[in-house]
Protein backbone atom coordinates (compact mmCIF):
# COMPACT_ATOMS: atom_id res chain seq x y z
CA UNK A 1 0.00 0.00 0.00
CA UNK A 2 1.23 3.50 -0.87
CA UNK A 3 2.08 5.75 2.27
CA UNK A 4 0.16 8.80 2.47
CA UNK A 5 1.78 11.02 -0.22
CA UNK A 6 2.84 8.49 -2.26
CA UNK A 7 6.06 10.45 -2.53
CA UNK A 8 9.87 9.65 -1.54
CA UNK A 9 9.11 12.21 0.89
CA UNK A 10 7.08 10.14 3.21
CA UNK A 11 10.11 8.75 4.87
CA UNK A 12 10.69 10.94 7.41
CA UNK A 13 13.92 12.86 7.07
CA UNK A 14 14.12 13.37 3.09
CA UNK A 15 12.98 16.66 1.50
CA UNK A 16 12.95 17.13 -1.95
CA UNK A 17 13.21 20.50 -4.81
CA UNK A 18 13.24 21.40 -7.87
CA UNK A 19 14.42 24.05 -10.14
CA UNK A 20 14.19 24.31 -13.94
CA UNK A 21 14.36 26.75 -17.31
CA UNK A 22 11.55 26.07 -19.51
CA UNK A 23 13.33 28.13 -22.23
CA UNK A 24 16.41 25.76 -21.52
CA UNK A 25 13.98 22.94 -21.61
CA UNK A 26 16.36 21.22 -18.65
CA UNK A 27 16.85 20.73 -14.62
CA UNK A 28 17.58 20.00 -11.23
CA UNK A 29 16.48 17.34 -8.82
CA UNK A 30 17.64 17.80 -5.38
CA UNK A 31 16.86 15.55 -2.26
CA UNK A 32 18.31 17.10 1.14
CA UNK A 33 18.08 14.73 3.90
CA UNK A 34 17.37 16.05 7.52
CA UNK A 35 20.42 14.06 8.79
CA UNK A 36 22.95 12.70 7.21
CA UNK A 37 22.16 9.56 5.32
CA UNK A 38 23.86 6.12 4.99
CA UNK A 39 24.06 6.19 1.07
CA UNK A 40 25.67 3.64 -1.42
CA UNK A 41 24.71 3.21 -4.94
CA UNK A 42 24.35 0.66 -8.26
CA UNK A 43 25.54 1.62 -11.95
CA UNK A 44 23.93 -0.61 -14.62
CA UNK A 45 23.64 1.94 -17.49
CA UNK A 46 27.20 1.89 -19.53
CA UNK A 47 27.74 5.28 -19.98
CA UNK A 48 27.25 6.79 -16.80
CA UNK A 49 27.81 11.06 -15.59
CA UNK A 50 28.10 10.97 -11.84
CA UNK A 51 30.04 12.87 -9.14
CA UNK A 52 31.42 11.33 -5.78
CA UNK A 53 29.52 7.95 -6.42
CA UNK A 54 33.20 6.68 -5.77
CA UNK A 55 32.51 7.21 -2.31
CA UNK A 56 29.64 5.27 -1.57
CA UNK A 57 31.73 2.15 -2.05
CA UNK A 58 31.02 -0.25 1.01
CA UNK A 59 34.45 -0.46 1.23
CA UNK A 60 35.44 3.46 1.47
CA UNK A 61 35.74 5.34 4.38
CA UNK A 62 32.51 8.09 4.09
CA UNK A 63 29.74 6.77 5.82
CA UNK A 64 27.06 9.00 5.25
CA UNK A 65 26.04 12.12 2.69
CA UNK A 66 23.51 14.95 2.76
CA UNK A 67 22.54 15.16 -0.37
CA UNK A 68 21.97 13.53 -3.58
CA UNK A 69 21.42 15.31 -7.08
CA UNK A 70 19.91 14.84 -10.39
CA UNK A 71 20.30 17.11 -13.30
CA UNK A 72 19.88 16.97 -16.70
CA UNK A 73 22.61 18.73 -18.95
CA UNK A 74 24.93 15.53 -19.11
CA UNK A 75 28.45 16.50 -18.27
CA UNK A 76 27.44 20.27 -17.36
CA UNK A 77 24.71 19.42 -15.20
CA UNK A 78 27.21 17.78 -12.64
CA UNK A 79 27.71 21.69 -11.91
CA UNK A 80 24.61 21.13 -9.74
CA UNK A 81 25.98 19.56 -7.08
CA UNK A 82 28.33 22.55 -6.57
CA UNK A 83 25.50 24.50 -6.20
CA UNK A 84 23.81 22.58 -3.62
CA UNK A 85 27.05 21.89 -1.82
CA UNK A 86 27.32 25.99 -1.56
CA UNK A 87 23.56 25.74 0.24
CA UNK A 88 24.37 22.89 2.66
CA UNK A 89 27.80 24.72 3.76
CA UNK A 90 25.64 27.90 4.27
CA UNK A 91 23.79 25.78 7.13
CA UNK A 92 26.86 24.55 8.24
CA UNK A 93 26.51 20.96 7.08
CA UNK A 94 29.15 18.44 5.54
CA UNK A 95 31.54 16.28 7.03
CA UNK A 96 34.23 17.65 9.15
CA UNK A 97 38.03 17.32 9.00
CA UNK A 98 39.53 20.00 11.75
CA UNK A 99 37.63 23.52 10.62
CA UNK A 100 37.14 22.49 6.95
CA UNK A 101 33.01 21.38 6.61
CA UNK A 102 32.67 19.59 3.10
CA UNK A 103 28.92 18.18 2.27
CA UNK A 104 28.89 15.66 0.81
CA UNK A 105 26.79 15.28 -2.61
CA UNK A 106 26.50 12.48 -4.64
CA UNK A 107 24.64 13.13 -8.46
CA UNK A 108 24.15 11.93 -11.70
CA UNK A 109 23.01 13.44 -14.68
CA UNK A 110 20.86 12.55 -17.39
CA UNK A 111 21.32 13.80 -21.23
CA UNK A 112 18.65 16.14 -22.52
CA UNK A 113 21.22 18.12 -24.59
CA UNK A 114 19.29 17.31 -28.01
CA UNK A 115 15.70 18.22 -26.62
CA UNK A 116 14.95 20.76 -28.81
CA UNK A 117 15.75 23.92 -25.67
CA UNK A 118 18.00 26.49 -26.31
CA UNK A 119 21.19 25.45 -24.97
CA UNK A 120 23.22 28.76 -25.64
CA UNK A 121 24.01 29.63 -22.00
CA UNK A 122 27.28 31.09 -22.51
CA UNK A 123 30.37 30.50 -20.62
CA UNK A 124 29.36 29.05 -17.80
CA UNK A 125 26.15 26.38 -17.56
CA UNK A 126 22.75 27.50 -15.31
CA UNK A 127 23.14 24.23 -13.26
CA UNK A 128 25.00 25.29 -10.06
CA UNK A 129 22.55 28.31 -9.84
CA UNK A 130 19.76 25.76 -10.48
CA UNK A 131 21.42 22.89 -7.69
CA UNK A 132 21.18 26.19 -5.21
CA UNK A 133 18.21 26.70 -5.80
CA UNK A 134 16.30 23.56 -5.69
CA UNK A 135 18.18 22.62 -2.74
CA UNK A 136 17.00 25.89 -0.86
CA UNK A 137 13.65 24.74 -2.47
CA UNK A 138 13.48 21.23 -0.52
CA UNK A 139 10.10 20.35 1.25
CA UNK A 140 8.00 17.57 1.43
CA UNK A 141 5.73 18.43 -1.74
CA UNK A 142 6.93 18.57 -5.04
CA UNK A 143 5.80 18.87 -8.28
CA UNK A 144 6.27 15.54 -10.60
CA UNK A 145 5.92 15.15 -14.52
CA UNK A 146 7.88 17.92 -16.41
CA UNK A 147 9.67 19.50 -13.42
CA UNK A 148 13.36 19.39 -12.32
CA UNK A 149 15.54 16.89 -13.72
CA UNK A 150 12.48 15.39 -15.70
CA UNK A 151 11.41 18.68 -17.11
CA UNK A 152 13.59 17.88 -20.42
CA UNK A 153 13.57 14.00 -20.20
CA UNK A 154 12.07 11.90 -23.05
CA UNK A 155 11.62 8.40 -24.04
CA UNK A 156 11.35 6.62 -27.33
CA UNK A 157 7.81 7.92 -28.09
CA UNK A 158 7.10 10.17 -25.24
CA UNK A 159 7.78 12.84 -23.13
CA UNK A 160 9.79 11.82 -19.55
CA UNK A 161 9.21 13.10 -16.12
CA UNK A 162 9.96 13.29 -12.51
CA UNK A 163 8.30 10.90 -10.75
CA UNK A 164 7.93 9.63 -7.33
CA UNK A 165 6.03 6.86 -5.08
CA UNK A 166 6.26 4.95 -1.86
CA UNK A 167 4.99 1.88 0.50
CA UNK A 168 5.05 0.17 3.77
CA UNK A 169 6.36 -2.64 5.23
CA UNK A 170 5.53 -2.97 8.51
CA UNK A 171 7.09 0.40 10.47
CA UNK A 172 9.25 1.08 7.61
CA UNK A 173 8.48 2.86 5.05
CA UNK A 174 10.69 3.03 1.65
CA UNK A 175 10.08 5.59 -1.47
CA UNK A 176 11.75 6.00 -5.04
CA UNK A 177 12.36 9.48 -6.89
CA UNK A 178 13.13 8.68 -10.91
CA UNK A 179 14.02 10.73 -13.67
CA UNK A 180 12.60 8.92 -16.27
CA UNK A 181 14.84 9.95 -19.85
CA UNK A 182 14.88 6.29 -20.98
CA UNK A 183 16.33 4.96 -24.58
CA UNK A 184 13.08 2.65 -24.77
CA UNK A 185 9.40 3.26 -23.86
CA UNK A 186 7.39 2.77 -20.59
CA UNK A 187 4.22 1.71 -22.69
CA UNK A 188 3.47 -1.65 -24.09
CA UNK A 189 4.19 -1.25 -27.71
CA UNK A 190 2.39 1.80 -28.98
CA UNK A 191 -0.61 1.26 -26.04
CA UNK A 192 -1.65 2.81 -23.02
CA UNK A 193 -0.50 0.20 -20.81
CA UNK A 194 2.01 0.45 -18.65
CA UNK A 195 5.08 -2.20 -18.26
CA UNK A 196 4.61 -1.38 -14.53
CA UNK A 197 1.03 -2.33 -14.56
CA UNK A 198 1.26 -4.96 -12.49
CA UNK A 199 2.67 -3.22 -9.30
CA UNK A 200 0.47 -0.01 -9.45
CA UNK A 201 -1.26 0.94 -6.14
CA UNK A 202 -4.40 3.20 -6.18
CA UNK A 203 -4.58 4.07 -9.72
CA UNK A 204 -1.66 6.17 -9.31
CA UNK A 205 -0.90 5.56 -13.40
CA UNK A 206 -4.28 6.10 -14.91
CA UNK A 207 -5.60 2.10 -13.53
CA UNK A 208 -5.46 1.03 -17.16
CA UNK A 209 -4.16 -2.58 -15.76
CA UNK A 210 -1.48 -4.73 -18.13
CA UNK A 211 -3.11 -5.33 -21.60
CA UNK A 212 -4.50 -9.17 -21.96
CA UNK A 213 -2.47 -9.71 -24.86
CA UNK A 214 1.25 -8.44 -24.96
CA UNK A 215 1.56 -8.54 -29.03
CA UNK A 216 4.40 -9.79 -30.94
CA UNK A 217 5.10 -6.41 -31.84
CA UNK A 218 5.51 -4.70 -28.54
CA UNK A 219 7.94 -7.15 -27.76
CA UNK A 220 10.86 -5.69 -30.42
CA UNK A 221 12.95 -3.06 -28.74
CA UNK A 222 12.38 0.41 -29.73
CA UNK A 223 15.21 2.71 -28.87
CA UNK A 224 15.68 6.77 -29.87
CA UNK A 225 17.29 7.42 -32.89
CA UNK A 226 20.33 8.85 -31.05
CA UNK A 227 20.64 6.06 -28.09
CA UNK A 228 22.95 8.44 -26.32
CA UNK A 229 20.22 10.47 -25.45
CA UNK A 230 19.00 8.84 -22.22
CA UNK A 231 19.66 7.78 -18.73
CA UNK A 232 17.30 6.97 -16.11
CA UNK A 233 17.85 8.20 -12.71
CA UNK A 234 16.78 6.49 -9.40
CA UNK A 235 17.01 7.55 -5.49
CA UNK A 236 15.31 5.11 -3.46
CA UNK A 237 15.52 6.05 0.26
CA UNK A 238 14.06 3.99 3.32
CA UNK A 239 13.93 5.45 7.31
CA UNK A 240 15.30 1.40 7.81
CA UNK A 241 18.15 1.36 9.82
CA UNK A 242 20.93 -0.15 6.98
CA UNK A 243 24.55 -0.34 7.11
CA UNK A 244 26.49 1.26 4.29
CA UNK A 245 27.18 -2.93 2.32
CA UNK A 246 23.20 -3.59 3.19
CA UNK A 247 22.27 0.14 1.50
CA UNK A 248 24.33 -1.34 -1.26
CA UNK A 249 22.31 -4.66 -1.72
CA UNK A 250 19.37 -2.44 -1.49
CA UNK A 251 20.08 -0.48 -4.40
CA UNK A 252 21.10 -3.87 -6.33
CA UNK A 253 17.39 -5.00 -5.82
CA UNK A 254 15.79 -1.96 -6.95
CA UNK A 255 17.61 -2.18 -10.06
CA UNK A 256 14.30 -4.34 -10.41
CA UNK A 257 12.15 -1.95 -10.20
CA UNK A 258 13.59 -0.28 -14.10
CA UNK A 259 13.60 -3.38 -15.50
CA UNK A 260 9.69 -3.82 -14.86
CA UNK A 261 9.34 -0.22 -16.19
CA UNK A 262 11.30 0.10 -18.87
CA UNK A 263 12.13 -1.92 -22.13
CA UNK A 264 14.83 -2.04 -23.31
CA UNK A 265 16.98 -0.78 -20.16
CA UNK A 266 20.51 -0.73 -19.14
CA UNK A 267 21.74 -0.18 -22.85
CA UNK A 268 25.51 0.76 -23.36
CA UNK A 269 25.39 4.52 -23.52
CA UNK A 270 22.85 5.11 -21.12
CA UNK A 271 23.88 5.92 -17.63
CA UNK A 272 20.86 4.16 -15.71
CA UNK A 273 21.92 4.39 -12.01
CA UNK A 274 20.26 3.76 -8.35
CA UNK A 275 21.39 5.42 -5.06
CA UNK A 276 19.72 4.48 -1.92
CA UNK A 277 20.17 6.17 1.03
CA UNK A 278 18.99 4.95 4.48
CA UNK A 279 17.77 7.92 7.69
CA UNK A 280 18.45 4.90 10.33
CA UNK A 281 14.72 5.06 12.23
CA UNK A 282 13.56 1.65 12.41
CA UNK A 283 15.49 -1.55 12.52
CA UNK A 284 14.56 -4.43 10.47
CA UNK A 285 13.06 -7.06 11.94
CA UNK A 286 15.49 -9.80 10.57
CA UNK A 287 19.44 -8.41 8.92
CA UNK A 288 18.45 -10.92 5.57
CA UNK A 289 15.26 -11.85 5.61
CA UNK A 290 14.19 -8.39 7.04
CA UNK A 291 16.68 -6.41 3.74
CA UNK A 292 15.21 -9.08 1.29
CA UNK A 293 11.51 -8.08 1.62
CA UNK A 294 12.32 -4.30 1.65
CA UNK A 295 14.78 -4.91 -1.80
CA UNK A 296 11.51 -6.64 -3.17
CA UNK A 297 9.31 -3.71 -2.00
CA UNK A 298 11.42 -0.87 -3.31
CA UNK A 299 12.07 -2.72 -6.95
CA UNK A 300 7.94 -2.24 -6.70
CA UNK A 301 8.08 0.85 -5.66
CA UNK A 302 10.93 1.98 -8.16
CA UNK A 303 8.51 0.84 -11.41
CA UNK A 304 5.97 2.86 -9.96
CA UNK A 305 7.76 6.14 -9.61
CA UNK A 306 8.79 5.66 -13.30
CA UNK A 307 5.61 4.99 -14.57
CA UNK A 308 3.89 7.55 -12.94
CA UNK A 309 7.09 10.44 -14.24
CA UNK A 310 5.43 9.55 -17.89
CA UNK A 311 2.25 9.82 -16.70
CA UNK A 312 2.66 13.14 -14.73
CA UNK A 313 4.36 14.72 -17.66
CA UNK A 314 3.42 17.22 -20.02
CA UNK A 315 1.42 20.18 -17.64
CA UNK A 316 3.92 22.61 -18.47
CA UNK A 317 6.38 21.71 -21.80
CA UNK A 318 8.70 23.90 -23.60
CA UNK A 319 8.53 24.76 -27.23
CA UNK A 320 8.83 21.55 -29.75
CA UNK A 321 8.50 18.65 -26.90
CA UNK A 322 7.43 15.79 -27.61
CA UNK A 323 3.94 14.24 -27.01
CA UNK A 324 2.90 13.33 -23.56
CA UNK A 325 1.33 10.37 -22.60
CA UNK A 326 -2.01 12.62 -21.66
CA UNK A 327 -1.57 14.37 -25.19
CA UNK A 328 -2.06 10.63 -26.94
CA UNK A 329 -3.73 8.85 -24.39
CA UNK A 330 -6.26 11.63 -23.30
CA UNK A 331 -9.39 10.47 -21.51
Amino acid sequence: MAAHRNLITDVAGVRVGNAEDIRLASGVTVAVFDRPAVASVDIRGGGPGTRDTALLDPALTVEHVEAVTLSGGSAFGLDSATGTQAWLREQGRGFRIGDAVVPIVPAAVLFDLLNGGDKRWGRFPPYREMGYAAAAAAGETFSLGSAGAGLGATTVNLLGGLGSASARLGDITVGALAAVNAVGSVTVGGSPHFWAAPFEQDGEFGNRGFPARVTPDALIPRAKGAVQTNTTLVLVATDAILTKPQARRLAVMAQDGLARAIYPIHTPLDGDIVFTVATGLHPLADPLLGLTQLGALAANVVARAIARGVYEAGTVKYPGAMPSYRDTFAG
